[in-house]
């Protein structure tokens, strides 16, 4: 009989001590590997593109992007992980539960607790983790996750001029350049609704950064954005809920 494969971890914590004392409860669990670790949460997300981990234990407070924001980022993954918060503060649990955790642990944590999380981890598919996150009603992230050969770049959304979706992956132009993703404008709309508005099926652009519509004498309608040096165009059938929208 062959044996079931061991859950995948990632150790997320900015405390050496805390991830040490991880890895030695992980260790004494058994059917479990620790796959790696991250101090910080772009870390986290650059090591589970790398490592694909199947479950990622997430402390909550950290320099920068906390743990919430980083489970967000996690949601939107073609397959997520499963996330397991572990935190020294207890206030943060409605907010972890919301962003789909599949647990949340007190520091320290204990040995019996981490082995039923784990669990319930393991019990998961990867396609009911894509339902979870797609039910997710968890505040929208603040940053866009891109990858690029330096690792994970971190967009704040407020930088972010427009989404230009092409066949698997969707170019983000922002202020500072562009860079690619894999989220689907779907998603980006569903999440950023209120700041982007949709003027084409493959784009959507950011509501502060519109300057003005115009039409060219072949009837083409075109949308000028602060910064971007091309005007982008926009579908008859965009250009009408466009004005309503912004009532122009």
């Amino acid at each position: 009989m062959v044996a079931p494969p061991k859950l995948k971890v990632l150790v997320v914590d900015d405390e050496p001590p805390a991830r040490e004392r991880l890895r030695s409860l992980l260790a004494e669990i058994g059917d479990v590997e620790v796959a790696g670790e991250a101090a910080n949460a772009r870390e986290a997300l650059e090591r589970t593109h790398e490592l694909a981990p199947d479950v990622v234990l997430l402390d909550v407070r950290m320099p920068g992007m906390d743990g919430l924001e980083a489970a967000r980022h996690l949601n939107v993954l073609e397959e997520p992980p499963a996330v397991i918060f572990t935190t020294a503060f207890d206030q943060y649990a409605v907010d972890a539960f919301e962003a789909q955790a599949v647990g949340y642990l007190l520091k320290p944590v204990r040995k019996e607790q981490l082995a039923a999380a784990l669990t319930r981890a393991g019990r998961l598919t990867r396609v009911q983790l894509q339902k979870l996150a797609a039910a997710s009603e968890s505040e929208r992230r603040t940053h866009i996750a891109a990858r690029n050969r330096e690792g994970v770049r971190l967009i704040p959304l407020e930088e972010v001029q427009y989404f230009l979706a092409d066949q698997k992956y969707t170019t983000v132009k922002h202020v500072r350049g562009e860079d690619l993703i894999e989220d689907s404008l779907r998603l980006l709309e569903n999440e950023f609704g209120n700041a982007f508005v949709r003027i084409h099926r493959n784009a959507l652009v950011g509501v502060r950064y519109l300057e003005r519509i115009e039409r060219t004498a072949e009837g083409q309608y075109l949308v000028h954005l602060r910064g971007c040096a091309s005007p982008l165009p926009v579908s008859r059938r965009m250009a009408g809920e466009l004005k309503e929208r912004l009532r122009i």
